[in-house]
């Protein structure tokens, strides 16, 4: 029998025995101790302590104090029985302004973060860079410089020297594209551009940033797997015509094939570069042997799903789902299932681990000392249920990961959505388990539900 389809009680879902349940976090969003042990400034504290750039002027100085806090949040995760941790290094703790030596307390940190997973049992699974790139580089030119593509694969190749065999797996750049979108085109989030010119040369040098960081792992000769992550979000059109399934195309061209095509095929879309046109930056940026470097092999690639995009004829978008307290998310747990099985269909049978999906919910500390996020357990249902039947559909889904394990720093929405399993009173920073976190126990010791 499928182990993905064995009931084990009547209608249940049962995963593969081995199946990686884990939830994520990402350094700058839980860290805090922006000023300690050495650490220099990243890119998001100077968008962060900008007026006007986040809401209610938050910053991620103090955010969910895991830097002091990280015992007790290891305890959290074996009490839910994560058999994986996905979380990132942060950049400018280890090299202040992104170059020269490593800074060995920063080092330190990860070693006693990485060492209590292990004596808990948990499989660490870390992100080099979820986009808090060292103020320094930024003020020498940022992703726009080529070098800073060279500067990312030293500091990553410190970063596997010092952690080495002890974690499994290595994703190198996390969704390049929203550093693209909201960091270049909207504006939105640090480095607080709008430039579409600057955006997809910023693009190219992230990609040559991920592959310079797998042949750096390679070179050093560390055993672990690595791949990218990307947030994969499918494009369907908006209504039955010509004119939209056009538009549909070159849209998930940019939402997609721009990062998924150069990593696993060598080449980027030629829609996307006509679009772009000759003269754009981007395609006057890209040199000889630089796809070779970007289409190093990987062994695994991390999908984040949160949402679907509908086109419309003229190349806008609609909304065709409720939407989560983060306008941006229309819920549609089916997209899950698409985006999952596409990846598998065009690109091959390439291991897939979801590193990232969840929603913010509008949660409350009630009288009696419990948070009841019923909508979170709802969305993740629906979703492994998506992402059961991709198992079954024959996509090689190692693990999935809840976004997030904690309340945190969401970016320029500061501290007004909760998006974690556990509630963090940020006044006292004590954590209290939401519903969905004992729910999410139950499901990681079934196996399922």
């Amino acid at each position: 029998m499928d182990t993905a389809t064995d009931a084990g009680t009547a209608g249940a879902l049962r995963f593969p025995p081995d199946f990686g349940w884990g939830a994520a976090t990402s350094a700058y969003q839980i860290e805090g101790a922006a000023k300690e042990d050495g650490r220099g400034e990243s890119v998001w504290d100077t968008f962060s302590r900008t007026p006007g750039r986040t809401r209610n002027g938050d910053t991620g100085d103090v955010a969910a104090d895991h830097y002091h806090r990280y015992a007790e949040d290891l305890d959290l995760m074996r009490d839910l029985g994560l058999r994986s941790y996905r979380f990132s290094v942060s950049w400018p703790r280890i090299q202040a302004d992104g170059t020269g030596p490593a800074n060995q307390r920063g080092l330190d940190f990860y070693r006693r973060l990485v060492d209590g997973l292990h004596e808990r049992d948990i499989a660490p699974m870390v992100t080099l860079f979820h986009w808090d790139l060292p103020q320094a580089l930024q003020d020498a030119g940022g992703w726009e410089s080529r070098d800073v593509a060279h500067r990312f694969a030293d500091y990553a190749d410190l970063v596997f020297g010092a952690l080495g065999d002890q974690v499994p797996v290595w994703l190198t750049v996390n969704e390049p594209k929203t550093v693209v979108q909201n960091g270049y085109l909207t504006g939105h989030h640090a480095p607080g551009r709008q430039d579409p010119d600057a955006a997809y040369l910023v693009a190219h040098h992230l990609q040559l940033a991920h592959g310079l960081a797998v042949q750096a792992l390679r070179a050093g000769g560390g055993s672990g797997r690595i791949g990218p992550a990307f947030n994969l979000h499918p494009c369907y059109p908006a209504d039955s015509s010509p004119e939209a399934a056009e538009a549909t195309r070159l849209y998930d061209g940019y939402e997609n094939r721009l990062y998924l095509d150069p990593v696993f095929t060598g080449r980027y879309p030629e829609d996307v570069l006509a679009d772009l046109g000759p003269d754009s930056r981007m395609v006057r940026g890209v040199r000889d042997g630089d796809l070779e470097i970007i289409a190093s092999p990987i062994d695994l690639l991390a999908v984040q799903y949160y949402t679907p995009i509908y086109v419309t004829a003229d190349g806008g978008t609609a909304r065709r789902w409720p939407t989560s307290q983060a306008d941006w998310q229309q819920i549609h747990p089916d997209g899950m299932y698409d985006i999952l099985t596409r990846v598998t269909r065009e690109y091959g049978p390439v291991p897939l681990t979801v590193t990232e999906n969840g929603l913010p919910t509008p949660d409350t500390l009630g009288a009696d000392g419990t948070v009841d996020d019923a909508g979170r357990i709802a969305f993740l249902r629906d979703h492994l249920t998506a992402a059961h039947r991709a198992v079954n559909a024959g996509v090689p889904l190692e693990s999935f990961h809840v976004w997030s394990l904690l309340d945190n720093f969401e970016w320029n929405e500061g501290y007004d959505q909760r998006w974690g399993l556990v509630y963090v009173d940020y006044p006292t920073q004590r954590r209290i388990p939401k519903s969905s976190a004992h729910w999410y126990r139950r499901v990681i010791a079934d196996n399922g539900f």
